[in-house]
């Protein structure tokens, strides 16, 4: 037996006054994804817990069936982990982005303008010959705005604030240490020289003194933010004895899942934003499950919708990933196959925010004890037959459909 589990990341949504008091999902034409309540068995899912809303690391660590609460030990490690970063236990590592600050330290711009790869990259070559006392410093550049700083050496801690204000019109925010070891003091002095020499690189850069002439807002400074260390895992072939694979293009996602021993599949045309090709994604995972037990197949456009606050938008991918649930429904043998289709948290068009609502879930496969549910939205599947789960409890439930899960007593 096999297990494909599709995530529509913050697919869930609230309901909107201009759909008619629906959702997103429920206005959606999703044919496949009816299909798959139709034919399996339906519930909703608080991803942590009821009314805590879920950061991306946190909610996939949590449907991988982690307890967050004991493990999670901060997201830029896994970010550095997904990105190629060779993190090692003991690291410490931010998310960060390049931005636009005026002379005063204000944030103009926390993406720099969504400043494309290309010149993010020409940036980045020159941020990585920064050297420093206490620490070895890695620093790489993504996708567009986004990086990854980790800092390596002895007597570091994860326990520093963030210099991200999170939002435009606030000043860079100082970086500190969040207890009194001297830990955290020598990695907060680190980062903050770190960053003023970021910034007197980027001050005088040719690439920004080039995007000024274009009128384009130079990415003069990083932002860092969500320090954190690798956690130890144990993986999910040594819990179940599996083998498993995921197919994404978020490093953030791809950290996670490879923290928990699954290996990343790479799919051309997958991109993590709008124009991401769905149905390499579905064939791709049509020739995975062949050689893997478990098959993790993530979509990332729905949550940019939201945040974006796009309606149409959103509806638009939910139809897409709709397509891609069909086109492997159609395509592996559901004799011997579990299809599993959620949502990692709630994303509300309305606030741009996640939220700590439930997810809908639904399971079809063999031998799977359907219920009365027919459609697969916030409302419908809060009806079913799995009740209201835990994000914890989906892969046990998957694990034990696949005969993976071992008795528990005599």
């Amino acid at each position: 037996m096999k297990a494909i589990m599709i995530i529509g990341d913050g697919m869930a949504d609230r309901p909107l006054r201009e759909l008619g008091g629906k959702t997103p999902l429920e206005v959606a034409k999703k044919p496949s994804l009816n299909l798959v309540a139709e034919t399996g068995v339906c519930g909703i899912m608080d991803p942590i817990a009821p009314g805590v809303p879920p950061g991306s690391d946190t909610a996939h660590l949590a449907l991988l069936g982690y307890d967050v609460f004991k493990v999670y030990a901060g997201r830029g490690a896994f970010e550095a982990l997904g990105s190629g970063v060779d993190i090692q236990l003991g690291d410490v590592a931010f998310r960060c982005n390049f931005a636009t600050v005026d002379d005063n330290y204000t944030v103009v711009d926390r993406r720099a303008g969504r400043i494309d790869t290309q010149d993010a990259s020409q940036l980045a070559s020159d941020l990585k010959k920064v050297s420093l006392k206490g620490a070895r410093v890695m620093f790489r550049n993504t996708v567009q705005h986004r990086a990854i700083l980790a800092l390596r050496g002895a007597g570091l801690s994860a326990r520093v604030s963030d210099s991200d204000p999170q939002k435009v019109g606030k000043r860079v925010s100082e970086v500190y240490p969040l207890d009194d070891t001297d830990e955290a003091k020598k990695t907060a002095r680190i980062v903050k020289e770190l960053l003023q020499r970021f910034h007197e690189i980027l001050e005088s850069h040719p690439v920004n003194e080039e995007r000024k002439k274009k009128g384009l807002p130079p990415a003069n400074i990083i932002l860092c933010r969500g320090a954190g260390t690798l956690p130890q895992l144990p993986t999910l072939p040594h819990q179940y004895g599996i083998q498993a694979a995921a197919i994404n293009a978020v490093p953030l996602v791809g950290g996670v899942c490879k923290a928990a021993g699954m290996s990343l599949l790479n799919v051309h045309g997958a991109t993590g934003t709008y124009d991401t090709d769905v149905k390499a994604k579905a064939n791709a995972a049509i020739q995975a499950v062949k050689s893997y037990d478990l098959v993790l197949v993530h979509v990332k456009a729905t949550d940019i919708a939201s945040h974006d606050g796009k309606v149409q938008k959103k509806i638009g991918m939910i139809e897409r990933i709709d397509e891609m649930v069909g086109h492997i429904v159609k395509n592996v043998d559901m004799n011997e196959t579990f299809v599993a289709v959620t949502a990692d948290h709630t994303t509300s068009l309305l606030t741009g925010e996640h939220e700590g609502d439930p997810v809908p879930v639904a399971i079809t496969g063999p031998g799977v004890r359907t219920d009365d549910i027919r459609e697969f939205s916030e409302r419908a599947c809060a009806r079913g037959g799995l009740g209201r789960i835990r994000g914890v409890d989906l892969m046990p439930t998957l694990m034990n459909l696949l005969g993976k899960v071992k008795k528990f007593g005599a």
